[in-house]
């Protein structure tokens, strides 16, 4: 499997290692792509088993980036900037530092027994039900 091969030019003499993808916890079993990326993280746990190789995924939530841009300048327009990220557990949205921060722990000997996981950088927005206050009915 070519997870499993090294190249000694780039100086890496024997495998292991880290790798981390990314897939939206906004469509965790919603989308069939992002579903794949999860499912190869779990599953290459197993196929790269006894390598030292670990493969998680990270989901973020709604993080302002390049991509979100639009949403939160619309919103800030709008004067609803208030209101980004009410839905999530923290009331708020995240930041690229928050996403950058975990993926340096799954890099890191900190994250060692850490493998085959998806894991859900999203405030809560993930484990919870959300409801729009004042609109429960």
């Amino acid at each position: 499997m070519a997870m499993q091969k090294t190249n000694p030019s780039r100086g890496k003499e024997c495998s292991g290692g880290s790798i981390i993808m990314t897939a939206s916890s906004k469509f965790i079993c919603k989308n069939a792509s992002k579903a794949a990326v999860n499912s190869i993280a779990k599953t290459s746990a197993y196929q790269l088993q006894r390598c030292d190789i670990r493969v998680n995924t990270i989901c973020p939530g709604l993080i302002e980036t390049g991509m979100t841009g639009d949403t939160f300048e619309y919103a800030r327009q709008r004067g609803s900037a208030g209101k980004i990220g009410q839905l999530n557990p923290l009331g708020r949205f995240g930041v690229p530092e928050e996403i950058a921060q975990v993926a340096v722990f799954l890099a890191s000997d900190d994250s060692s027994y850490v493998n085959g996981q998806n894991i859900a950088v999203d405030g809560g927005l993930s484990a919870s039900h959300p409801v729009a206050p004042g609109r429960w009915v």
